[in-house]
Order: structure tokens, then sequence, then C-alpha cells
């Protein structure tokens, strides 16, 4: 397909799946997230493919600075991708995107290597990823699995699941919960235990003392009776 054609089915998906969508001319003239990833698909990514040097990542800069998304030069991004309000999502150089995915804002997919490899997340078709979600590392979110918001997914995520959580955990797997594995639980020293310990030693001694002590006062006098 070409780039024109990916563009083409990027405006469709605000107009069929964005209720706030008021026909084509408003995403072409009001969405950062189409503006940026119709840049990608048309300028940057052509420019990468062609091997000019630092060009793309300059441009991609530019783009970056009018809508608030970065792209990558060298992200590769299914057809219909639907960024929407874009402010502060990030998508690396070897992420890779199926067809029909949603990035709501704030959205990064990270990388966590430093070593020039597959370092970033690999989405399934159909997957949506909430604000403010973090997707790390070079691993797999299968298609049809929604991300929750604020999450932090750095592990593989089966087909049509639901993560949620910091680090993410698969609650619902094609609707149905999942076992969550029992906690370990840890002994922890009470930090007040060996001190009260410790005080109630010193009473029990103090109370002996006062005791032995009346018990001698005690005898004294008896003794000055006689």
């Amino acid at each position: 397909m070409s780039a024109v054609g990916d563009v083409l089915a990027d405006l469709r998906r605000p107009i069929h799946d964005d209720p706030a969508a008021n026909g084509w001319l408003d995403v072409v003239l009001s969405y950062p997230g189409f503006h940026a990833v119709a840049a990608h698909r048309l300028v940057v990514r052509p420019l990468y493919h062609a091997k000019i040097p630092i060009l793309p990542r300059f441009l991609s800069h530019v783009v970056r600075f009018l809508t608030g998304v970065e792209i990558h030069p060298g992200a590769r991004l299914g057809r219909a991708l639907f960024i929407d309000h874009g402010m502060g999502v990030v998508i690396g150089e070897t992420a890779e995107l199926g067809e029909n995915v949603t990035l709501n804002q704030g959205v990064t997919l990270g990388g966590t290597s430093l070593e020039r490899t597959k370092r970033h997340p690999t989405l399934g078709d159909n997957v949506v990823v909430g604000a403010d979600a973090l997707v790390l590392g070079a691993i797999t979110v299968g298609s049809g699995s929604r991300i929750g918001a604020g999450s932090v997914v750095v592990r593989d995520v089966p087909p049509n699941s639901t993560v949620v959580g910091i680090p993410g955990r698969v609650v619902l797997i094609d609707g149905k919960p999942v076992q969550q594995p029992a906690r370990q639980q840890v002994e922890m020293p009470d930090p007040n235990a060996a001190l009260i310990a410790r005080l109630a030693e010193r009473v029990d001694a103090l109370e002996r003392r006062i005791a032995a002590q009346d018990g001698d006062e005690g005898r004294t006098d008896a003794s000055a009776a006689l």
C-alpha cells in the first residue's frame, strides 16, 4: 500500500471512531496526531529510506515542535494509526505498529537498551494504549490488547488482553479475569518491638527494686517497734 493510501486510512480512523471529529476537514486542519503521522509517511520516512543523513531527524524534530508528537524516522507505522490529542507521544526508532492502533496523549513506546538492535516495542493490530502509558523494551503487545492509562509495560502481552498497573500486569484475557499470583509475604522486623521489650524489662526491674525497698523499710520499722 502506498504512503498516500496509508494517509487516507489514517484520515478515516478519527472520522469513524472519534465522536469529536466533525468530518475530514476538521481532522485535516485540527488533529496534530494526523499531521505528525502524515508528515512521517509522506516526507520523513521516505528520506530515511533513501539514507539521506541528518535531514530526516531534523524534519522529525520540526514536526515534534509543531505537533507535540515525536516519531523517529525509523519507526514502522501500520495503516489507520490514530494518535488522539497527541501531545507528548514518543515512538522510538525500532518500534513497529500494526493496523488500527490507537495511542492517546503522553504515550511512550521507548527502548531499554543502548545497543543498535531491536529495542522498542512491537504492537499488533487493533491495540489501544491509554494516556501516559509507557511500553518499554523489545516486547510484543498482542493484537486486540488494551493498555490502561498510566501503566508501565515491560513484558510481552498476550493477544486480546487488558493490562493495568506499575509494572503492568494482565488482568483480563478475552474478557475473562486472570488469576493473579499470590504475593510473597516478606518478614520485616518491627523497629519498635525491640525498644518496647527493653522498656518492659526496665520497668520490671524497677518494680522489683521498689518492692524490695518497701520490704526493707517494713522490716526496719518492725525492729524499731520492738
